[in-house]
């Protein structure tokens, strides 16, 4: 199986680091531990990105476990493009114009 890059959209690192930083202000703990959610979720998708349940527009989501947010991405079969870190319930769908 080839080796997939990961490619973020400007806004989905945008919104990891707002989240990060609301984890922060609270407790580093759970900033410390929602940064680390999140990479455990790329190198889930990126080794196999057909795993998680089709989304709208032909994307993906991964849903993290511990923080209500989801990894929302389309795959092709050289690159994993990351198009938004959602909150599972604010604003459903705002990403899709990306």
């Amino acid at each position: 199986m080839p080796l997939r890059s990961v490619e973020f959209h400007p806004e989905a690192v945008d919104e990891a680091a707002a989240a990060h930083e609301w984890y922060r202000v609270r407790s580093e703990a759970a900033a410390q531990a929602f940064i680390a959610e999140i990479d455990h979720a790329i190198q889930q998708i990126t080794d196999d990105p057909n795993r998680w349940p089709k989304h709208s527009h032909g994307t993906r989501h991964y849903l993290l476990h511990k923080f209500p947010f989801s990894v929302i991405y389309h795959a092709t079969d050289t690159v994993i493009q990351v198009i938004a870190v959602a909150h599972g319930r604010r604003r459903p769908g705002y990403w899709k114009t990306r």
